[in-house]
């Protein structure tokens, strides 16, 4: 019985895996399952569940229909190395061939997974949907990736598919419980995924018409089945399916019984959030014992109450030297010590961008459990909630790739019971108490090894020389003698001497291999040699854009082709190992894969005018694209017509909500891509791409890149730029200024950015450079000024036939005239400028209007309406993710409501206020939170709390050197009544 001591002799049971990598374990101990072939073999067996192959089956499954000479020895040689490993027994021989019998009761993943959803299928046929939904669910989670993986042979492949499809359809039925249970909304993204994986699965398309229309969403509904059939029709000349035509017409029609799910709305109970992001471990891992041993020796510490606050080890080593292989082979191997789970990320330390830390530390308190609105936005901030997060938590953290010690210390956990693995170019010296590991090349031992296990020992030792050779040639690296085993497994016509061969040229082998940072290069031209010319092209000219990662749709703008010929490059890529699937229609590069794809374009590109000629493409697309998103967020807004041309094009939006998910999905990297393009003929289009995507600069997440940019885009522009382009980027700057609360800086920039305009004759950046002057004025409180600047700037909105422009000065100069007590035309202005918003269509600028139109009601004391205005712009701007324009809101909202005596819900509103309005928002705009807290507080009798805001408050405001600051310094003195 589990759990019982085992008696001497008694053996743990065996397991095997075949959904993913083919693996065995004895217990809880992995068993090497030999070399690729091997695999096929033991797959095979495994395959038939305790059925008996013959040797000419388990042949023609190896080999098809072009066995060697030798396959019957080979299948016994396999076979023999099988038992040793297995023990007597296992494989046994009945009748010239062979079988694995005895694989019931959990010793075989398929069997599970088999019985689950037999198990699944009787509960749904006994009206049990919610005991079948939890069952397919385990039975999925139990594929580790491609069933089969790295399996060769037309058997493996062909039980691929046949797993795979298994699998689709066990998932449509699980999807399909889910609609049943009322899961739509959350059904959604889910399935928009799968159909983008498979867009000619057609069950998945009707689930997701369903999920879509019970979520509300009929045009969608109805647009998943014109794409559908327009897909179909090009892809293979057929219309949809009955079922999928029958579900168009009632989703037409709003088919009363299409509405409600058949069951009870079911929504499942929070779990604990375990997070399990380590990358798969090779199969294939080999040597670094005493290493292996090393490390888990201190990660053990962690979780066997050795009195240490937390483990931590740091592996340093040269580029491929195999740091990331031997760290994630330990942190699987560590899992057990971990329930509470495992964190993953690469800091990209090699590259120009390293990844910041707070951009991490966001990631994994999500992956955490932490909701988005309650992660801050200050690097020490969320450290320390990370760190409280971790507290009685026993989690492993694998920081890959770091930079320096400075960047890793504010992501190590800090709690006992966890543990971080660190892996580094640089030794981690500055660490305090790690465990430092310098890795070091292979021994020739370990790396013929290597080298055999991916390769297969018979053909290492018909020419264990010149596989010597080869591996002495990779410099006993393990990234290059893996990129070398690999390609010479993929090619049974090439012998070890030809590959030996290949690696004694010294043109293509011995600077490179020999040469720093770069000295897996060589490894990587094996694999760039074998390209076609359209893939070599592909490799070459997607290495120079900047970005974490790249889209399809971006990828084949560098590429000028269209996106489903990009799509078959890109995958073939993928499959040569030198590009990464980041995830679906997303692809990224290993660093020094990337490193070496742009030496490639130096060296190989011809004419040299293309490398130039492909970024163009890919800042064209990036301009086209934020322009389409800018026009369909603000319409009637001719700032798109005064953008730079483009010569190639964007993409296309259906509704505001798909083009603002496209912005900010894409922020990373395009910001990476306006300051890769800050020198040169493009900065003028890079400006205007930041301009463009202005919205960045009030989005949380993005606010301190996009203000990176601006003033990269300042400098080049002061440095090479004429007139125009200089007022446009001292235009984008002075935005950044305004939603930092700081407006002496948006003055000066907005000023400058009007003369430089005027000069250049430029009404774009002319006539937002005098709205942003008047905003700034009434921020400083020189509302006679405002009015000046505001007025211009209508004149100019006008004269440029801006409506929408006209309205934003109109509601701003509405702001003007409340400050100076003028709450008629406050209120008719804002009033002015909602009608032109609301005429053209404008939600998002038409909630501004109701913004200022609130304020101006809450001057005249029509505190209901002012609530009711300001209620419709919060509504607006949260679904917007207008995160400043949420909280001011919300902050106007309190002091409606303390107007109107209602201190409670006052004070309620200013705590939301101050959870939005944090970091990039501005201390100012927290400084004006704060006293009305206070105000609310001192009014529910919690003076000792209100004083305590006010005093915050006046320390900011003093810091500032802002005129509120006279305002709140006389509620802390001691006589002070509080209202």
């Amino acid at each position: 019985m589990d759990g019982e001591p085992r008696t001497p002799g008694q053996r743990a049971a065996l397991r095997f895996g075949v959904l993913g990598p083919v693996r065995a374990w004895r217990g809880d101990e992995p068993l090497a399952t030999g070399s690729p072939m091997q695999r096929a073999l033991l797959a095979a067996l495994l395959l038939r569940e305790g059925r008996t192959a013959t040797a000419a089956e388990l042949i023609d499954a190896l080999w098809g229909e072009e066995p060697p000479p030798r396959a019957l020895a080979a299948v016994r040689t396999y076979a023999s190395r099988l038992r040793k490993v297995l023990g007597e027994g296992v494989l046994v021989s009945e009748s010239g061939g062979y079988a694995v019998p005895g694989l019931a009761g959990g010793a075989l993943d398929l069997t599970d997974v088999q019985d689950a959803a037999a198990a699944a299928e009787k509960a749904r046929a006994a009206g049990d949907p919610g005991r079948a939904r939890e069952l397919l669910r385990g039975a999925l989670a139990r594929w580790d990736g491609e069933a089969l993986a790295g399996v060769p042979g037309p058997y493996a492949q062909g039980q691929r598919v046949r797993l795979e499809e298994w699998r689709l359809q066990l998932l449509e039925t699980r999807l399909d419980l889910d609609l049943a249970r009322g899961c739509h909304a959350e059904a959604v993204s889910e399935l928009t995924a799968l159909t983008a994986a498979h867009p000619l699965r057609e069950r998945l398309r009707e689930l997701l018409m369903l999920a879509l229309y019970r979520s509300g969403r009929q045009a969608e509904a109805l647009a998943v089945y014109a794409d559908t059939r327009l897909l179909l029709a090009r892809e293979l000349g057929v219309d949809p399916r009955g079922q999928l035509q029958e579900l168009q017409r009632r989703v037409l029609r709003a088919d009363p019984a299409l509405a409600e799910p058949a069951g009870p709305v079911e929504r499942p109970a929070p779990a604990p959030v375990r997070p399990a992001q380590l990358p798969a471990t090779v199969p294939d891992f080999t040597g670094r014992a005493a290493f292996v041993r090393e490390l888990s020796e201190v990660l053990g510490s962690a979780a066997g109450g050795a009195g240490r606050v937390m483990a931590l080890s740091a592996v340093a080593g040269i580029g491929g030297v195999g740091k990331t292989t031997l760290a994630v082979h330990v942190a699987h191997q560590a899992r057990a010590a971990f329930p509470d789970g495992q964190l993953y990320v690469d800091l990209q330390g090699a590259g120009t961008r390293p990844a910041e830390p707070e951009t991490v530390l966001g990631a994994f308190l999500r992956a955490l459990g932490t909701a988005d609105s309650a992660v801050p936005d200050s690097l020490e901030e969320r450290a320390a909630l990370y760190r409280s997060v971790l507290d009685g938590r026993r989690v492993l953290v694998l920081l890959d790739n770091a930079r320096d010690a400075a960047q890793v210390r504010p992501l190590l956990p800090g709690a006992a019971g966890c543990a971080a693995l660190v892996t580094s170019r640089v030794r981690m010296a500055g660490l305090a108490g790690a465990h430092l590991v310098d890795l070091d090349v292979m021994s020739p031992e370990e790396a013929l090894a290597l080298f055999t296990r991916i390769v297969g020992a018979e053909r290492v030792a018909a020419e264990r020389e010149a596989a010597l050779d080869v591996v002495a040639a990779c410099g006993f690296l393990p990234l290059a003698i893996r990129v070398a085993a690999s390609r010479l497994a993929a090619r049974r016509t090439w012998t070890v001497s030809v590959l030996a061969a290949k690696l004694a040229d010294e043109r293509r082998r011995l600077d490179e291999l020999q040469t720093g940072d770069l000295a897996v290069a060589a490894t990587f031209e094996l694999g760039y040699g074998q390209l076609e010319p359209a893939q070599a092209r592909a490799f070459r000219l997607l290495g120079l854009a900047d970005g974490p990662d790249i889209s399809l749709a971006a990828a084949a703008a560098v590429l000028d082709l269209p996106a489903e010929d990009a799509e078959d490059l890109l995958e073939s890529l993928v499959d040569t190992s030198l590009l990464e699937s980041a995830a679906p229609g997303r692809y990224r590069y290993h660093d020094l894969v990337r490193l070496y794809a742009r030496a490639c374009a130096e060296r190989d590109e011809s004419p040299p005018g293309e490398r130039a000629a492909a970024l163009t493409r890919l800042l064209d697309f990036y301009l086209a694209t934020a322009a389409a998103v800018y026009a369909i967020e603000r319409p009637g807004d001719r700032l798109v017509d005064h953008l730079a041309p483009t010569a190639y094009p964007g993409l296309a939006f259906a509704d505001r909500h798909a083009a603002r998910d496209w912005l900010y999905a894409e922020a990373h990297v395009l910001l990476a891509c306006v300051q890769q393009s800050a020198k040169g003929p493009a900065l003028a289009r890079a400006v205007d791409l930041l301009w463009a995507a202005k919205d960045l600069a009030e989005s949380g997440a993005n606010a301190k890149q996009y203000e990176v940019a601006a003033l990269a885009l300042r400098d080049a522009a002061e440095a090479a730029a004429g007139p125009g382009v200089l007022s446009r980027a001292l235009t984008t700057l002075t935005n950044v200024h305004l939603v930092a609360g700081r407006f002496a800086e948006a003055e000066e920039q907005a000023r400058l950015a009007m003369e430089l305009a005027a000069l250049a004759g430029d009404p774009a950046p002319h006539c937002w450079a005098a709205n942003d002057r008047g905003i700034s004025a009434i921020y400083q409180g020189r509302n006679a000024e405002a009015e000046q600047y505001l007025r211009q700037a209508i004149e100019i909105f006008r004269a440029d036939r801006n409506l929408a422009g006209q309205a934003s000065a109109l509601c701003n100069l509405s702001r003007s005239h409340l400050a100076l007590g003028r709450t008629t035309s406050a209120v008719e202005l804002a009033r002015q400028g909602i009608a032109i918003y609301d005429r053209l269509g404008h939600a998002l600028r038409g909630a501004n209007g109701r913004y200022a139109l609130g304020l101006a009601l809450t001057g005249q004391g029509r505190l209901d309406a002012a609530v009711d205005r300001l209620t419709e712009a919060l509504e607006v701007f949260r679904d917007s993710r207008q995160r400043l324009w949420e909280g001011m809101t919300l902050f106007r909202l309190a002091e409606a409501r303390l107007a109107g005596r209602d201190a409670a819900r006052a004070a309620a509103l200013a705590e939301q206020a101050l959870a939005v309005l944090r970091g990039d928002s501005g201390e100012w705009r927290r400084g004006n939170v704060l006293t009305v807290l206070g105000h609310a507080l001192g009014a529910l009798g919690q003076t000792g709390r209100a004083r305590a805001c006010w005093q915050e408050a006046l320390t900011v405001f003093e810091r500032l050197g802002a005129p509120e600051a006279d305002e709140v310094r006389p509620l802390l003195r001691p006589a002070a009544a509080v209202v």
